[in-house]
């Protein structure tokens, strides 16, 4: 037989997770969110000697959906997290930066000094600046106390594992420039040029090319490729797209939490196209390949994509929207 919850139990039941929601508790370890990572499909450690790493934009917005996308990564347990901007809506500002970054992703955050617990004992958490990280009265100034970051901060470079990461600012009001003549540009060029790493990203937040309806940004479309880049991956527009331009592969993905937006014009370069929900990137990197993938916070792979190093045809993997396939 079943036995009758008593008002007054279910009283005391919602009265604590109220206490727990006012702590700031409720998050990590609330019943919702144990339920949740509970749902989430299993995702098996990568091989050994692959970097693993996350890769979300347009999120920083304290929605239940970046939540999901949260927890999603957690998940997969990843060596380190990127980001490819619009990190704290909606401008950018010191009050709202806590709560839009640190409340789910603290735990990768060094040195980590906001209210949601423990921090990381050493930084896996790199992101680049986003047209909203640059709308507060102080300018990008909340971002940069926030964050302690390689090089200037704004723009930067590290390599972990087989991966060297190029992290761009993007926004105009970048003091270095933002074209691919200006100072940031030359940086980027020669830091491409001096390296030695078996993978070459850039991430830059205003995506150079997309199909969707807002015009994509030409400033952006520097000579990556001729660089040596092997892939650019972009947010900016709140979509996930893969595109092939001139044989090197360009990612945007800017679904990770704030809203998802519409396709306008298909531009004839693009491979794959989903707007159907939320989700993140997940990337397996070791000296033998890279694999991209867009997953939904549901954890299904929609799109996964294995270049060729060194060949101008892509050989991608096409999964249906709809598949029954995970991350793993």
């Amino acid at each position: 037989m079943f036995k009758i919850i008593r008002p007054r139990a279910w009283i005391a039941l919602l009265s604590m997770m109220l206490v727990l929601s006012a702590t700031g508790w409720y998050f990590r370890h609330s019943l919702q969110g144990e339920l949740q990572k509970l749902t989430l499909p299993k995702v098996e450690p990568p091989p050994t000697g692959t970097l693993r790493f996350a890769v979300i934009g347009d999120f920083g917005s304290g929605s239940p959906a970046e939540r999901d996308v949260a927890l999603m990564i957690e998940s997969w347990k990843p060596d380190l997290i990127t980001t490819v901007g619009d990190n704290n809506y909606p401008a950018g500002a010191a009050e709202t930066i806590d709560q839009n970054i640190g409340k789910f992703y603290h735990a990768y955050i060094s040195p980590y000094k906001g209210r949601y617990g423990p921090g990381a004992t050493t930084n896996r958490f790199f992101p680049i600046p986003g047209h909203r990280d640059w709308d507060s009265p102080n300018g990008l100034q909340p971002y940069l106390d926030y964050f302690t970051l390689p090089g200037n901060e704004r723009y930067y470079d590290f390599v972990w594992g087989p991966v060297h990461f190029f992290m761009l600012d993007t926004d105009e009001r970048e003091p270095d420039g933002a074209s691919a003549t200006s100072i940031q540009g030359r940086w980027l060029e020669r830091k491409l040029a001096e390296s030695t790493a078996r993978w070459k990203l850039v991430f830059a937040h205003h995506a150079p090319y997309t199909s969707h309806k807002v015009p994509d940004v030409e400033y952006m479309r520097w000579p990556f490729r001729a660089w040596g880049a092997d892939a650019v991956l972009s947010g900016f527009f709140h979509v996930y797209e893969r595109l092939l331009v001139d044989g090197l592969p360009y990612f945007v993905n800017g679904s990770g939490g704030l809203w998802v937006s519409d396709f306008g014009e298909i531009d004839a370069r693009s491979q794959f196209r989903y707007r159907e929900d939320y989700g993140a990137m997940l990337v397996d990197a070791s000296d033998a390949h890279i694999t991209f993938r867009f997953v939904n916070r549901e954890g299904r792979i929609v799109d996964e994509y294995v270049p060729v190093k060194g060949q101008s045809r892509e050989k991608p993997t096409r999964l249906p929207q709809e598949s029954g396939s995970v991350a793993k």
